[in-house]
C-alpha cells in the first residue's frame, strides 16, 4: 500500500478543485488532502482516484465523489470528540474523513462483503472507528445513542424515525432524501420533539436499502 509524492500532488490539486466548488472548512480540506483515496479503490481505478467522481467498490455500491464527501462532512460541523453515527460504511473513505476530524465514529454497513473488507482495511491505514457494525442502517445503533451527528451516505426515500430518535438535542442529521435523485437535507434537533430542516442542493446516491431480515 503505497502513497507516493505523485498521489499527494494529485490530492493537493483535488483540494484546490473542492475550494473552487465552494468547500470552505479547512479541517475537511486537510482531511481530503491527507487521506490516500486511491487505496480505498480497486487498483484498476488508481489513475482516476483523484478525479472528482464516484467509482464502484463492489456489492453494487460506490465510493462517493470527493466533493460530495466534503460537502456532507462540512454540513455536519464536526468538533473534535463528537460522537458520530455513519450509515453506510462502504469503502471506509468517509469514515476515515470523520476520524481525521477527531470524531468518535460508529459506522453501519448492511453489505457483508463490504463490512468484512473495510473492517480489516481501515486499521491497516491506522484508522480505528469506535465500532463498525454489520446491520440495518434504517435502525441506527441505539446502544450508543444519542449522537452529536448522524450522516447517511446513501439515498433514502424517507427519513428513518430511529435516526431522529438517536440524535441528541442540538445534534445534526445529514441525509440525502429522494428516489432517483436526492435533496441533501439537514435536520437539527432543537428540542425533544422539534427539528429544524434545511435543504442544500441536489445529489445522486446509490439507494439506502432496508434489511427486512435484521
Amino acid at each position: 500500500m503505497k502513497d507516493t509524492p505523485k498521489h499527494q500532488g494529485k490530492r493537493k490539486k483535488l483540494t484546490g478543485l473542492l475550494v473552487s466548488k465552494g468547500i470552505k472548512d479547512e479541517s475537511v480540506l486537510k482531511a481530503i488532502a491527507k487521506i490516500p483515496r486511491h487505496l480505498f479503490m480497486d487498483s484498476s481505478f488508481e489513475d482516476h482516484a483523484y478525479q472528482d467522481k464516484p467509482f464502484p467498490i463492489g456489492a453494487q455500491q460506490t465510493i462517493s465523489q470527493p466533493y460530495t464527501v466534503a460537502f456532507q462532512t462540512e454540513l455536519l460541523q464536526i468538533e473534535k470528540g463528537d460522537k458520530v453515527l455513519e450509515i453506510g460504511t462502504g469503502s471506509g473513505y468517509q469514515t476515515a474523513v470523520l476520524l481525521e476530524l477527531g470524531a468518535a465514529v460508529y459506522s453501519i454497513e448492511r453489505q457483508r462483503e463490504l463490512y468484512k473488507k473495510t473492517s480489516l482495511f481501515l486499521p491497516k491505514l491506522g484508522y480505528r472507528a469506535k465500532k463498525l457494525i454489520y446491520g440495518d442502517g434504517y435502525k441506527g445503533h441505539k446502544d450508543e445513542a444519542p449522537y452529536d451527528s448522524i450522516i447517511v451516505t446513501a439515498g433514502a426515500p424517507f427519513i428513518p424515525k430511529p435516526l431522529l430518535a438517536q440524535l441528541k438535542v442540538g445534534g445534526r442529521l445529514v441525509i440525502p432524501i429522494g428516489e432517483n435523485s436526492q435533496k441533501m437535507t439537514v435536520l437539527v434537533r432543537t428540542s425533544e420533539k422539534e427539528f429544524e430542516k434545511t435543504v442544500h442542493g441536489t445529489f445522486r446516491f446509490v439507494p439506502l436499502l432496508e434489511d427486512k431480515n435484521q
